[in-house]
């Protein structure tokens, strides 16, 4: 069971905040939102190709390097 426990004289706004934040980061909130309604094969899949293009994208950004920028400026330049 997820939660979070309020400290004395916390609001409440601040620590609903707390909890959507924590459920966010687990991935809670994005699961229910799915599971709302039926989703095909054919969405599923689509979903699952969008999510692994965007983690290959941020992980080609930070395993690139710099160095690629640098010779791409000059080939521009050209």
């Amino acid at each position: 069971m997820r939660g979070v426990i309020m400290k004395k004289g916390e609001p409440v706004d601040r620590a609903l905040k707390r909890l959507k934040t924590k459920l966010d980061t687990e991935g809670i909130l994005e699961e229910m939102r799915r599971r709302r309604s039926f989703e095909t094969p054919t969405e599923r899949a689509q979903r699952k190709l969008r999510s692994a293009s965007k983690r290959n994208k941020i992980r080609w950004r930070y395993t690139s390097g710099t160095s690629n920028t640098a010779v791409e400026k000059a080939e521009f330049t050209d």
